[in-house]
Formats: C-alpha cells, structure tokens, sequence
C-alpha cells in the first residue's frame, strides 16, 4: 500500500510542475507554485526547479503533454549525471491513478501531488490521538481509488475456459488482483473503525462542549500561516504552538479568554488552503466543529500575502462548506507592518494594482464597506491589539445579552470577578 514517507527523508530534493490555463494565468500559476513550494519546505523538502505548461487543461493521461514530460526526464537525467538526484517530482493538483502510474514509469521518480503531499504534512503535524485518526482516514481514503497502480508490476494470470485473460474471460485470478482486493479490504475495514474511533471522540467532544457553560464561543478561521495561533497566545495569554510553516496547528486548543471581567472561549482551529482535498475536509469534520458552534468567527487575514483576496474567498467557500454562512464574523487583517507597497510612477495612466496601493488607500476600497467589522493589527509586534480587545468585548458582549438572560450575564460577570 502506499506510504507517505516524505518526512522520513532529511532533505530531499523536488521538481515542481504547474499548469497555465485559461482559467488560471501565468501569476496565477506561480502564485500557486510559491505556496506549493512552501508546502514541500514544510514537508522537508527542497525544491531545486520549477516546470510551467500553457495548455487548455491537463492530460488525462500525463497531467502535461508528452513534450514536456520529456523536458522533464531530461533534467531529472542532467541532475543525475551530475550527481544531483531528484528525490521527486511534485504536482500542484491532485492526479489520477493513471496519471501516476504513467508518469512514474516515465520519470523513474517518486511522484506526489499537491493532496499527497498535504497530506504528509498533516501525518507529521497531527499529535492528538484524534488528529492522528483524522489524518490516517483522509489518507486511506485518498489511497483507495489509487491502490490499482501499485500492482501493474504483476501480470495478470489467465486461466479457465478460454484461456486468454480478455473481456468476459471467466476463470483464476492472479496474484496482483489477488492482493489488490486484499489491500482493498484492508483498507475499507481500517476506514471503519477509524470512522467509528472519531465517532466516539467526537461524542466525548460534545459532552465536553456542553459541560463549558453559559460561555460565547468565538472561534479564529482563516487561511493557513495568517498569524491565527500568535493572536491567540495574545488574547489568551498562553503558550499555544505557533511557527511560520503551512499548518503549524491541526488540534483545535480552546482557551477561556477575559477581557474587562467578561469571560468567553476562544478557539484556534485549522488553517484552510486552496484546493484542500475534500477527503481531509471530510474527515477533519468533528475538529470543524468549534467553527460550526462557535456564535462569532473571527476571520484573520494575512494583508502582507500578495493573493490575500483569494485566500479571503477560499476561506468564505470552506465556511459555507460548513454552513457557516449566517454566523456572526469580523475580518481581522493581520500582519499590517510586513505590507509592502512601490508607489506608482507619476506619468504611468495604467490601473495600479495592490502592489502600488497604501495601506491607507486600500483601507478606503471594499474594507471601507465592513465598517465595524474590520480591524488592522500586528499580532507579532502587538499593534492595535487593544482595539482588537475593545471590539471583541462588545461583540461577545452583545452576543451574550441576545443568547442569555440578562441577569445570566450579570451573574457570569460576578463570578469572573
């Protein structure tokens, strides 16, 4: 069966490869390239090339067409002589199993796409026995459509009447069929009583929610590497794990946070990415649900991130995944001191763009419509976290005179005091 074995290697070196599409141009591309990049250095990799395709979509059978796959063996071979080898060729979507299959027999590499190799990283992140189970199910699930390839090595046995092994051949099955139902069963099972284990968690969890109390829940969401972990050792003033890698937190940490002697619970969950395997999504489902009961979603946003507007909607189309949609939110822009802007050229008359735009003046563009909604801080250098902590206070605040009795919530302040 397959293994993800990528943190297993000390460093190994990478070749990435993306398409440009109609439907995704060229910065586009590298745009997603630089965070593939960023995923296979957090996976302990390192990545020596980068391999771009204009196509109208990818290859049912090679991802890139032939020429290209070509282009590819070819460097692979140079590194080589040179005593460079590549230790893997990395996708940026997910692939078939026949896309894998054929490209390893081209290559003569390892090959991961973008889901195998999320999915590495989640195996080396997850430290809770729940994460752990969550982890080891999206990877079963991703395995099982792909479990075919692995046993191409072996020929097919004829047997019975006809002796030729065709279409509608009735007779003995060979060893690698054999052994594929077997993995397949294995794998079903595992999938079972992973499902069942996380039921059980999940139950406990429920239990646990509901013993907390007349607390609002206010859960951070937002894109992986935002700073969400870091605000969250600010306002809880705790130590939670927090580092500048693509999912440095998988286990949902809860803390009872008081501001002005009004106490509530916050949460830190999951960072989401662009094109998160549905399976992950899946099974991460009873992690989610801190997000899903929580009565405020801060959204935190990374405003230095040149495509921080796409991570905005990615995390928007995840949340309604969830059916989250009509759960009070805020948007907090973080890491205001790392935006870096080059004003525009006086006598250039052309559209400027993000990149040629203040801080200020982009203040002044749609954010200008979240009114109350919208913060901009630091969380690393501390800046407006006070107003942070003002508005918070009164969201939860209000949240909890409309969700409790009033005199619930007088009660709630004097036991915090």
């Amino acid at each position: 069966m397959k293994e993800f074995v990528i943190s297993e290697a000390k460093t190994e070196t990478a070749v990435l490869v993306g398409l440009i599409t109609p439907n995704q141009d060229e910065a586009k591309t590298k745009e997603y390239l630089d965070e593939l990049e960023f995923l296979a250095t957090t996976a302990g990799a390192r990545t020596v090339r980068r391999f771009t395709q204009r196509v109208g979509g990818p290859s049912s059978v090679t991802y890139v067409g032939s020429g290209k796959l070509q282009e590819i063996k070819e460097y692979i071979k140079q590194q080589e002589d040179a005593d460079e080898e590549i230790g893997m060729v990395i996708f940026d979507d997910e692939l078939t199993a026949k896309q894998i299959r054929n490209i390893e027999q081209e290559l003569k590499v390892k090959i991961l796409d973008r889901t195998s190799l999320i999915l590495d990283i989640f195996a080396m992140r997850a430290q809770t026995a729940e994460a752990k189970a969550q982890v080891e199910l999206a990877q079963h699930r991703y395995m099982l459509p792909r479990l075919q390839r692995l046993w191409t090595h072996l020929e097919r046995q004829g047997g019975g009447s006809g002796g030729g092994g065709g279409k509608g051949t009735v007779g003995l099955r060979g060893p690698g069929e054999t052994q594929l139902e077997m993995d397949r069963r294995i794998i079903l099972h595992r999938i079972t009583l992973l499902k069942q284990r996380l039921a059980e968690i999940d139950q406990q969890k429920t239990t646990q929610r509901k013993n907390r109390g007349r607390l609002i829940r206010v859960a951070l969401v937002g894109y992986t590497n935002v700073g969400k972990s870091t605000m969250m050792n600010l306002l809880s003033k705790s130590e939670v794990f927090a580092e500048d890698k693509l999912f440095a937190t998988l286990d949902t940490t809860v803390r009872k946070v008081t501001i002005d002697n009004l106490p509530f619970l916050l949460a830190d969950t999951v960072g989401f990415i662009r094109k998160l395997p549905s399976d992950l999504v899946e099974s991460f489902k009873s992690t989610l649900d801190e997000v899903r009961e929580a009565d405020l979603l801060v959204h935190v946003v990374d405003i230095s991130h040149p495509g921080f507007e796409e991570q905005i909607k990615v995390v928007e189309q995840t949340l309604a995944e969830l059916g989250c949609q009509e759960t009070p939110s805020m948007v907090v822009f973080n890491k205001v001191d790392a935006y870096h802007w080059t004003p525009q050229d006086e006598d250039d008359l052309t559209e400027p763009t993000k990149e040629n735009i203040s801080l200020d003046d982009l203040k002044r563009t749609w954010m200008a419509r979240l009114n109350g909604d919208c913060l901009f801080i630091s969380a690393k250098q501390k800046q407006n976290i006070d107003e942070l902590r003002h508005v918070l206070y009164q969201k939860v605040r209000e949240l909890h005179v409309q969700k409790y009795p009033y005199n619930d919530f007088l009660y709630d302040i004097e036991v915090a005091e």
